[in-house]
């Protein structure tokens, strides 16, 4: 196809996948991206760079491990001294519009040849005027959501932050960041909130273009705060997990003693799932209790999978979808309820907070109804974008890989594993940690702690470490072998072997 695409990014946040999608029981509903997924390919071993926002945000605009763009936690902001995909678009003639979260360094997206709505850092989107302006054109009221339960972060209470919430309380936040670690309703009309906000304004974006007819290509992306904490979805998404027929079995490491695992699976941050920054074991919050979390963060799921659903079928109402590319994905997983009862993601690298949701669609370009199994990372999506717009990266080397070959079905040949990494959650929690996986096989090498091993095809839930088992003893050497020559190849000068 001579015409460069239009490419449409749609990001969810923070999303819980692995296992919730498999197991018995009740599963997060996401209609839209699953029909995207059908219309396309879907790669169900995503993983996700670094399982923290700030990183591998980073790594989806550059291409880029962080140990080579240095972005290693949230707060630590280097300046941009690499190329953006964004800016790369800008260059080989895309109109480039960007929604929602940044939070990938210093800036946003507007300096990167980005028109839109984007705001430095995390951000709160209710107290922006731009949300202000689109409740007034809309005539909506400002959102009010009703906390049914708060889970205190004490460091965030002594600075005051979110000082309004409390268990069974309407709250309004107006904190310059959102993302607070609670569970409740979106009391005014789901379109208040800022899924609906961002989406509604995307959509109105694809209007203007639309009737413009302009003969350049676009690239619209949309990154909703969502399904990040606090889950507050309206009753409408509520209702649709009734509370008497939630029959969530217990998740599979729940109630796991952390056997044989790296001390960074014991610390928690949020009360009353930890206390002094260390994880109470077993969970002092019951399976009930934690059924109705999880059945707010599913209802929080497929309340983002409904606006991001609107922006699909704005495209397809403005028969704009006829040469565009589509990627649907989440920047990392959640540590929900796993290993122990954590309420949040930490610096351990498990399946939950590594594995996430990915599709990708380009009409007769990708072939409908592919469901992928091949390795692929977040450091791999830059570098498809611009493959599929023709271009590439120039001034610096990437880490990345485009899919395209893959799912167009032009090249089988692709790495039989993959790698991550973190430097730790932050605040005080600080490591270095790497990560190979092949052939179901999984190595975490935590700097100074006890590394880990596992067989994911007999272990999904990684509750036997078999680092000092000798039947395994292969393995583990073919893993480091991975690891050290993805080190060498990536310029990764952290020795954690």
């Amino acid at each position: 196809m001579s015409q460069k695409p239009n490419i449409i990014f749609i990001q969810n946040d923070h999303q819980a996948f692995y296992r919730w999608q498999w197991n018995d029981g009740p599963k997060p509903m996401r209609p839209n991206f699953d029909q995207l997924a059908k219309e396309g390919a879907m790669f169900d071993h995503a993983y996700c760079s670094t399982p923290l926002c700030g990183p591998t945000r980073r790594t989806m605009l550059t291409g880029l491990y962080a140990h080579t763009h240095g972005q290693h936690h949230n707060y630590t902001d280097p300046p941009y001294n690499h190329e953006v995909y964004l800016d790369t678009l800008a260059e080989a003639g895309y109109d480039n519009y960007y929604f929602g979260k940044w939070h990938a360094g210093p800036g946003a997206a507007n300096e990167h040849h980005c028109s839109g709505f984007s705001r430095t850092d995390y951000s709160n989107p209710y107290i922006q005027p731009e949300y202000k302006a689109y409740l007034e054109r809309y005539n909506l009221p400002q959102a009010v959501h009703h906390i049914d339960r708060y889970f205190d972060i004490p460091e965030i209470s002594i600075r005051g932050d979110w000082a309004e919430c409390a268990d069974d309380v309407d709250y309004q936040c107006k904190a310059n960041w959102c993302g607070e670690h609670a569970v409740g309703i979106t009391k005014t009309p789901k379109e208040t909130h800022e899924s609906f906000f961002l989406a509604t304004l995307a959509c109105e974006q694809l209007e203007k273009l639309a009737k413009e007819k302009s003969d350049k290509p676009f690239s619209l992306r949309v990154d909703f705060w969502g399904p990040h904490q606090p889950h507050f979805p309206t009753q409408e998404f509520l209702d649709m997990y009734p509370a008497e027929s939630f029959d969530l079995p217990e998740y599979g490491n729940f109630r796991s003693q952390l056997e044989g695992k790296p001390e960074t699976y014991f610390r928690e941050r949020s009360t009353p799932f930890g206390k002094d920054n260390e994880l109470i074991i077993p969970s002092p919050v019951s399976w009930d209790e934690w059924k109705e979390i999880i059945r707010h963060c599913f209802a929080h799921i497929t309340m983002i999978d409904a606006a991001g659903g609107m922006i699909l079928n704005k495209l397809k109402e403005l028969g704009l979808d006829e040469n565009t590319m589509i990627i649907w994905t989440t920047d990392h997983g959640d540590a929900l309820a796993s290993h122990g009862g954590h309420f949040d993601k930490g610096s351990f690298l498990s399946e939950e907070v590594m594995r996430i949701p990915f599709a990708i669609k380009w009409k007769d370009v990708i072939p409908a109804g592919q469901v992928r199994h091949e390795y692929i990372n977040t450091v791999d999506y830059p570098v498809t974008i611009l493959d599929a717009a023709g271009t590439k990266f120039t001034k610096n080397k990437v880490h990345g890989r485009s899919l395209l070959p893959l799912v167009t079905g032009k090249s089988t040949e692709w790495d039989d594993d993959v790698m991550s990494e973190t430097f730790g959650h932050g605040y005080g929690d600080d490591i270095d940690c790497r990560l190979v996986v092949h052939d179901e096989y999984k190595l975490v090498v935590t700097k100074g702690q006890k590394a880990e091993l596992y067989n994911l095809r007999e272990d999904p839930y990684e509750l036997h470490n078999r680092i000092d088992d000798e039947e395994y003893k292969e393995i583990k050497e073919d893993l480091i072998k991975r690891l050290r020559a993805w080190q060498v190849r990536t310029d990764d000068p952290v020795e954690v072997l």
